[in-house]
């Protein structure tokens, strides 16, 4: 990383500018790739512009620290640097900025051995939490905050900016979302084992792609090829086994129809049941920049009960509850931090499973999951709806329009196709009339106040699942 470091610090201005306030000479523990970062960062402050190679030369060929066998590996050196690859820059910089806290904390670590070791004349013991401090602080993040003051203009401007939104292709879920799910969003469905979880996010993900989204589909559950199977059903407007039936020259020609009016991509990307956190995804989503310039502009994770945390060691002493809202927090930070909305899914308990009408009682395993969400919707199928190829919808959790509005309504749906489809508004059985102004049930208006305070005392380890 050091190389790369250097060779950037040459050749992209842009990067140079802003890393190199942050960047010390103590985190090149190779004495000659310490000297030609120290040069470098010389030249920069000194004359406001990057250095040639021949300028790092001549400056270190006036150095009296320099031996004979460190000017030949400093040839060496300057040689590998150059220009032939400049990988992407916000990568780039992310990747600086971990490489600095992982040298400022091991050199904090180094440093305090030699204290407890008594081998520094000018620290003691007590300095230790201090030093680790710093180090643990280290990052690339220079904005402290909000001025209300000051930052008024940007206020206002952030009022009236148009906000980017992925919108649905069925009419009550942009009416409900306000025209469509905004970026740094985590948004949950939530239903019983077969009533439709997958099938909504891959009917979601193929309307995605058909608006030239580029969609990254991540799989915990099932393999990437019974993934990309449903995405190719409703796209053709065909059964799954017919899909399967089509002959190879009647594929393609249907594949090749796709591309030439699709312009987004839809990669889809499978992992072993639990055992994939958001740190997997995050490498995957550099990898994935780095070899095919893809940046998916809506993610899906199906699904966030079967992913792992990041934080938390599987099968530790944790309740459900902690676990499963430490994945909820860690895949909505991912979704801040990359700007996209993050679509998944989550099973109701065994209490729920059977219930027509669900609410976030029902949630399995955890109430922390909507406590971090930003949206959430319960599927609800019985068997009257499912004589009329119908699926109840309703709304548990709305951070973008009034949850009450449009509590409920049908949508019909196609199993066969893995499609779902709006139903006229007389054919909602009477939802829109007797539903939508009813009293809420326990939980089923939850607006995000109280509710860890109300549930995180509880203990879940015992819920049958």
């Amino acid at each position: 990383m050091e190389r790369v470091i250097l060779q950037n610090l040459l050749y992209n201005e842009e990067y140079s500018r802003r890393v190199t306030p942050f960047l010390r000479t103590e985190y090149f523990h190779n004495p000659v790739e310490r000297m030609v970062f120290a040069s470098t960062q010389e030249f920069i402050i000194k004359y406001n512009a990057l250095p040639t190679k021949e300028a790092i030369i001549i400056d270190l060929s006036k150095k009296k620290n320099i031996n004979e066998t460190q000017f030949k590996e400093l040839g060496t050196l300057m040689d590998d640097l150059n220009s032939d690859e400049i990988p992407e820059l916000s990568w780039l910089v992310n990747e600086t900025e971990s490489f600095c806290k992982d040298k400022a904390v091991y050199n904090a670590i180094m440093e305090s051995i030699h204290i407890i070791d008594d081998k520094c004349d000018t620290k003691t013991p007590n300095a230790i939490p201090e030093i680790l401090s710093d180090a643990l602080a280290v990052s690339f993040d220079t904005h402290i905050g909000h001025d209300y003051i000051e930052d008024a203009d940007e206020r206002y401007d952030f009022y009236h900016r148009i906000e980017k939104k992925v919108p649905f292709d069925l009419e009550y879920f942009n009416t409900i979302t306000a025209g469509g799910t905004p970026q740094k969003t985590l948004n949950i469905v939530m239903a019983g084992t077969g009533v439709g979880k997958s099938l909504f996010l891959c009917h979601h993900a193929a309307n995605c792609l058909t608006q030239n989204q580029n969609v990254l589909y991540i799989t915990c559950e099932m393999a990437e090829e019974r993934i990309a199977e449903r995405i190719d059903a409703n796209l053709f407007d065909m059964t799954i086994d017919d899909v399967q039936d089509l002959p190879r020259s009647i594929y393609e020609k249907k594949v090749e129809g796709l591309k030439k009016k699709i312009k987004g991509k839809l990669i889809v990307k499978e992992y072993p049941t639990a055992t994939a956190n958001v740190n997997h995804f995050r490498a995957l989503l550099d990898e994935l920049w780095m070899k095919k310039k893809f940046k998916p502009d809506i993610i899906f994770v199906d699904y966030l009960n079967i992913c792992a945390s990041a934080r938390l060691k599987n099968g530790s002493n944790v309740n459900s509850y902690t676990y499963i809202k430490a994945i909820a927090e860690e895949l909505r930070g991912m979704a801040v931090e990359r700007a996209v909305p993050i679509f998944s899914a989550t099973q109701v308990n065994r209490g729920g499973f059977n219930n027509s009408d669900v609410g976030l009682e029902d949630t399995s395993e955890s109430f922390g999951l909507p406590a971090t969400a930003d949206f959430m919707i319960a599927l609800i199928s019985t068997e009257e709806l499912e004589e009329l190829n119908q699926i109840m919808v309703k709304q548990l959790k709305n951070r973008y329009n009034d949850v009450a509005s449009n509590k409920k309504f049908i949508l019909g749906i196609n199993r066969g196709k893995m499609k779902l489809y709006d139903v006229e508004k007389n054919d909602q059985n009477g939802l829109l009339q007797a539903n939508q102004t009813e009293e809420t049930r326990a939980g089923s208006g939850y607006d995000g106040r109280n509710f860890d305070e109300k549930f995180s005392k509880r203990t879940f380890e015992n819920w049958e699942i």
